[in-house]
């Protein structure tokens, strides 16, 4: 990870490059609008809460690379993001999910984010308390009992201690033993914490945000029961270090701190918001009825307006809000003028070509190529292409694409698929450990031939 501090456009589009080919204008647009975020965190004038992102329209078919390049923009910055699509919103009073949810996501992440942060912060002592925990259950610490009638004080003291620095001495020896994972297998009883919930809201009535509301409450009157659970020390200590870093870490904290960082370097993914546009027509009816509704139930979200969550309210105003769409029927145009003005900057994603193709199943740093290296490795069976090969694969994946329906690089999925499941099917039984399997031109079109001769593709679209 680049540290944010010298995170450049060009720093920005070099990380992007190294999983997703092509699409320059897109990359550039957005490695500048995560820039600009960081500039408007330094300036020092009270110009800092007036300046707004430049949110993103995004308009491409599918499987190009527009969720790819958003959700890769949050990783490098470290940000809070969700992924939502339009279509899946009602407008108010209708049944669905209402737009104000995605905020709701949107801060659920970053509380998530924040907490895994502060849990790295308090590990080494988490980790000593879990250790102490083992121990005792399997070694107890010796109790200083009362002096028993007819021994001395002095007698019973000094027996008592050597009963305890001998009782230390093998709690230590044992400690070791578990930090090395020398008894991992050893059984052993612990307590766990285990919400005494399962309570559920049945009725009508309610909005989202009233029953979210309502079933915390319950949650936190309810009292925490203490579940007895024989299980591994491995397994102790995955289960015990989640529950005593939790103990260590102020969640009001970790809320405040959430917030904030969700308000302020929080990503929104809108997809498929083509499918909104072009609502509200007279006449209009059935499941579109509500499309223009949607639309201007976003508007005040993207716009900036104040969001009630469960950890506290939320100001969406400097959140960086990327839509996305393949406007094949719909255009642009046909989204409310509100709306469109509130993306101010348009981004046309290019159709992928069979270079592109060839390029995005051999370098990107998570290519399928090295996918199924690494799963094939995992039974110490190596895999390897020929150069031919993965040209073969794209022109196959290409034409297949043009001929049948165009989904974009998802093709090569199902491309790959076709081509390795007898070989991933062999392993290990007819492919032994060792082996080494070598993918050719050859072997591809012997595979794969078959799918751009047969029209009826139906099982292979994804």
């Amino acid at each position: 990870m680049i540290d944010q501090n010298f995170l450049t456009p060009r720093q920005i589009v070099a990380e992007l490059d190294k999983y997703i080919i092509g699409q320059a204008d897109a990359k550039k647009n957005v490695a500048i609008a995560l820039r600009n975020r960081w500039r408007r965190m330094h300036v020092k004038s009270e110009m800092q809460k007036e300046i707004v992102p430049n949110n993103i329209l995004m308009i491409g078919a599918t499987g190009v690379g527009k969720t790819e390049i958003a959700r890769r923009l949050a990783k490098i910055a470290d940000a809070p993001f969700t992924k939502v699509e339009a279509s899946k919103f009602t407008e108010v009073g209708y049944v669905g999910r209402d737009v104000e949810s995605m905020v709701r996501d949107l801060v659920e992440q970053s509380v998530n984010l924040v907490k895994q942060s502060k849990k790295e912060e308090v590990k080494e002592k988490a980790e000593q308390a879990v250790e102490d925990i083992i121990l005792d259950a399997l070694i107890p610490p010796v109790i200083t009992k009362k002096p028993s009638t007819g021994f001395t004080v002095e007698n019973q003291e000094a027996e008592q201690m050597s009963d305890a620095e001998l009782n230390e001495r093998t709690r230590e020896r044992f400690r070791e033993k578990i930090r090395n994972g020398e008894i991992d297998d050893r059984k052993i009883e612990i307590s766990i914490q285990s919400n005494a919930s399962g309570v559920g809201m049945v009725g009508g009535g309610m909005d989202e945000m009233s029953m979210i509301n309502m079933q915390d409450m319950l949650n936190n009157i309810l009292p925490k029961k203490q579940k007895k659970r024989k299980v591994s020390i491995a397994e102790a200590k995955k289960l015990l270090l989640e529950e005593e870093s939790s103990k260590l870490i102020d969640m009001d904290e970790v809320k405040d701190e959430a917030i904030a960082k969700a308000e302020n370097t929080g990503i929104i993914f809108i997809d498929e918001i083509d499918k909104i546009a072009g609502g509200g027509k007279k006449g209009g009816g059935g499941p579109d009825v509500s499309r223009e509704g949607v639309q201007r139930d976003l508007l005040p979200i993207v716009e900036g307006s104040a969001v009630n969550t469960k950890h506290g309210v939320i100001n969406t105003d400097h959140i960086l809000f990327v839509a996305a769409g393949a406007f094949h029927v719909a255009k642009p145009s046909d989204l409310i003028p509100e709306l469109q003005g509130r993306f101010p900057i348009r981004v046309e994603l290019n159709s992928l070509t069979e270079a592109d193709f060839y390029q995005i199943i051999k370098e990107p740093k998570n290519a399928l190529t090295k996918q199924y290296e690494a799963l094939i490795g995992s039974e110490d069976v190596s895999i390897e292409f020929t150069d031919e090969a993965l040209h073969e694969i794209a022109h196959l994946a290409f034409k297949i694409n043009e001929e049948v329906e165009n989904i974009g690089a998802r093709r090569l999925h199902t491309v790959m698929s076709r081509l390795l499941n007898d070989i991933l099917f062999d392993i290990p039984e007819e492919i032994p450990v060792n082996a080494k399997v070598s993918i050719t031109k050859e072997m591809v079109q012997e595979k794969l031939g078959g799918l751009v001769q047969d029209k009826d593709l139906s099982e292979f679209i994804l």
